[in-house]
């Protein structure tokens, strides 16, 4: 098991990041803020106007840290990534398998299945937390339709029959989301899932953390060997990284939805801290983006019990976990992939 590591993120707007010997060092005007040995580094986000030099994206892919740019407000637009390393037999052979029609099918049934089962956990577990006999009657009752959703999905025929049962497992997680929501909720409301861009402040901080998160996954996927863009559940496109989508279904409420719950129940975020454009378009100031991104950074320090492995690691290895096990499936030492239960 590699050491956690951190994910340096740059936020600051007109900030230059440049390579002093082994480290990266990073100025605004003409004030250096700060300098990061490259050694301790997982990954490096830009999020907006933030300029790398060529000299600290070599350093960066010599080091196998990979660097995403990402607009002010989280939507990705690029990663720069060094020389791939990974085992050339391996993505072979998840390219065959992601080829091979309903070969992928119980690889596809365990992360709908982790994703259903998750969802419903995070539910009850607002229940419990709520203090409203309502809510938490209504909470209930979508947690056992989700159960029988997650059973059905588990027996699926096909993938596209998964497919099925995953949207509508999200869509009834989604339409009990508002129930899970207390502090402020009248500012921050939720009528239903929307992005691109996000029309409220709780739709603005969940796309922010799976923008997140999807860094996370796609530097985990990358690590190991496999190729983040052939996945299993969602079909391929050109610029979507399929496989890293797949893997954000199964963690998604486990690790971002939980976080956003958090950030929001306890008052942590405020209401201020959101920008509303024309056409409602909400987006999160500086402020509150750099005060989510330091709750997420110690959130991965947060320790659990893996679930297959018995062991306790830091929530923030369980992308690079899941990704080594997926490998390990997919080159034929494990019978099935071992989609991530949270308890």
């Amino acid at each position: 098991m590699r050491k956690l590591l951190n994910t340096l993120h740059v936020m600051t707007q007109g900030a230059y990041l440049h390579r002093d010997g082994e480290t990266v060092s990073v100025k605004v005007g003409q004030e250096q803020k700060l300098r990061v040995p490259v050694h301790t580094l997982e990954g490096l986000v830009c999020w907006g106007n933030v300029m790398c030099s060529p000299f600290v994206l070599s350093l960066c892919c010599e080091h196998g840290v990979g660097v995403s740019l990402l607009t002010e407000q989280g939507r990705f637009l690029a990663r720069v990534q060094g020389a791939v390393s990974g085992n050339v037999l391996l993505r072979r052979q998840q390219f065959r398998l992601c080829d091979a029609g309903d070969a992928a099918l119980p690889t596809v049934r365990a992360i709908v299945t982790a994703k259903v089962a998750n969802s419903r956990t995070v539910v009850l577990r607002a229940a419990r937390e709520t203090n409203d006999a309502d809510r938490a009657s209504l909470l209930r009752a979508a947690a056992a339709r989700l159960q029988w959703t997650g059973l059905d999905a588990a027996k699926a025929q096909t993938i596209d029959a998964a497919r099925g049962y995953e949207g509508l497992a999200g869509q009834e997680y989604f339409s009990v989301f508002n129930e899970m929501l207390g502090g402020d909720r009248a500012s921050f409301h939720f009528n239903g899932r929307s992005r691109r861009p996000p029309l409220d402040r709780t739709n603005a901080l969940l796309s922010f953390v799976y923008a997140l998160l999807r860094h996370d996954i796609e530097s985990a996927l990358e690590t190991v060997g496999l190729d983040p863009a052939v996945g299993f559940l969602h079909t391929d496109r050109p610029g979507r990284p399929s496989l890293a989508l797949d893997m954000m279904e199964e963690l998604r409420a486990p690790l971002a939805d939980r976080l956003v719950l958090t950030l929001i129940n306890r008052r942590q975020v405020q209401p201020s801290g959101f920008a509303v454009q024309d056409g409602n378009a909400t987006l999160l100031e500086e402020s509150t983006r750099k005060q989510v991104i330091t709750a997420w950074q110690q959130r991965k320090q947060e320790e659990m019990e893996h679930p297959f492995l018995r062991e306790r690691i830091p929530l923030g290895l369980v992308p690079y976990t899941q990704a080594l096990l997926l490998a390990r499936y997919i080159r034929g030492g494990l019978d099935g992939y071992p989609a991530f239960l949270w308890r």
